[in-house]
């Protein structure tokens, strides 16, 4: 996959353009030599205000190697991943691609992220060429309002003297915008188990559907698992709170732009022992469904165990 600059006349102020860049630039791999018969490349890490390494980049970056070793005519429908350790953001990514299998219209890629030689993740992909059968789809809610009516991130937290609140409203490549209200400072409303988000990139991307997929990826990560969060009336400010992606499972359902407003929903059936699932469904503008999502994560909270 060649590294392409943001297309000429889609200009957004200059911060959009920049954070746009920098997720190019971080998914963008250098191949190395193989080792053992594996593919090798290797990738920076993003800047992140706590010093790890964000789960949806070496995902999204797991998902561009194994992607690499494959004819653009096989594109991913399903991924499984495990986050085995925290990432270094000061520190490279090392990946290696273990080529399973490549059948008649099925391939099997197992990818593994290092650093300093341990593995921090682990994910298999399987990818199958553009075939026609049956299609049926869950529809996108009706009674949602439009992402140009809710307020930005950037309105919502750059008042706030903070380096993550400030990370979050002006350097993150995505605009993510809460049909309810969002949970960065407090629990407002209700505490139920799901909720819904519009995203999209900042800037345009290019006509690249393998780049579209592995971006969809990396903003998969963002919120989904807030809804466990709200259903405990817990806020991303909660002191003493530890949050962690242990595994993350994806279905590519359909091609899209991720450049364009998608509609993601996310609920939580269930928390439990310290952990919580979520399951998420991304939707285009239109109504299309892009993508299902699942994560299990870490979630600790003093007061509650």
């Amino acid at each position: 996959m060649k590294h392409i600059s943001i297309r000429e006349g889609h200009m957004q102020p200059e911060h959009m353009h920049e954070n746009i860049e920098a997720l190019l630039e971080t998914l963008h791999l250098t191949e190395e030599p193989a080792i053992n018969g594996e593919d090798r490349f290797s990738a920076p890490s993003q800047f992140m205000p706590h010093g790890r390494v964000y789960g949806g980049q070496v995902l999204a970056q797991s998902l561009i190697a194994a992607t690499k070793t494959l004819n653009d005519d096989r594109p991913v429908h399903s991924l499984h991943g495990y986050f085995l350790r925290a990432g270094d953001i000061t520190k490279p990514i090392d990946f290696s691609v273990d080529r399973i299998h490549d059948g008649r219209s099925f391939s099997t890629r197992r990818t593994q992220a290092y650093q300093d030689g341990v593995p921090i993740f682990s994910m298999i992909a399987s990818f199958q060429t553009e075939d026609p059968g049956l299609d049926h789809q869950i529809d996108m809610p009706t009674t949602i309002p439009d992402p140009e009516t809710l307020p930005t991130v950037g309105e919502l937290l750059g008042p706030i003297d903070h380096p993550v609140a400030q990370y979050w409203a002006n350097q993150r490549p995505f605009d993510l915008r809460h049909v309810e209200s969002p949970i960065y400072m407090s629990v407002e409303g209700p505490h139920v188990a799901h909720q819904a988000v519009w995203m999209k990139a900042l800037s345009p991307l290019p006509d690249d559907q393998n780049l579209h997929r592995a971006a969809l990826a990396y903003a998969s990560d963002y919120t989904i698992l807030e809804p466990i969060f709200r259903r405990h009336g817990i806020p991303w400010v909660q002191p003493g709170r530890k949050t962690a992606s242990l595994d993350h499972a994806m279905w590519f359902h359909r091609s899209g732009r991720v450049d364009e407003w998608m509609l993601y929903v996310q609920e939580s059936p269930s928390a439990q022992g310290g952990r919580g699932l979520s399951f998420g469904r991304i939707y285009s503008r239109e109504g299309i469904l892009l993508a299902s999502v699942a994560q299990e994560g870490m979630v600790r909270v003093p007061s509650i165990g």
